[in-house]
């Protein structure tokens, strides 16, 4: 589970950062993002029913993305407001080190954390 000061939470947040951010599409993870007037990164998770139709297989991939971005969570630069949403292609047979590379990329990309 994410620190609650990580967390993205309210409907007003969520629509800020679809409307206001940039966005970055990698294999079956889509990221938008956009800075915040803190100095603490906010991270949602998205999957639908469209994804996944039963409720624990999008909790299970939810779990997955959730675990990734918390080992990550010290590399991310403050200020942001993620949203990372799960496309068509993840599946619960997706592992974890998949995922956790899939986001990594993802937030190489969009600059969000620098390469070492």
């Amino acid at each position: 589970m994410l620190p609650r000061i990580h967390r993205l939470k309210k409907k007003n947040d969520f629509e800020r950062v679809y409307k206001k951010g940039k966005g970055f599409k990698q294999d079956f993870l889509f990221l938008k993002f956009t800075t915040n007037d803190s100095n603490v990164s906010r991270i949602g998770i998205v999957v639908s029913k469209k994804i996944a139709s039963k409720a624990t297989e999008r909790n299970l991939i939810k779990r997955r993305i959730r675990g990734a971005i918390k080992e990550m969570l010290s590399a991310i630069s403050p200020g942001q407001d993620i949203i990372i949403s799960a496309l068509n292609g993840v599946n619960k047979t997706i592992d974890f080190q998949t995922i956790k590379k899939t986001i990594g990329e993802l937030l190489l990309k969009s600059g969000i954390i620098k390469k070492k």
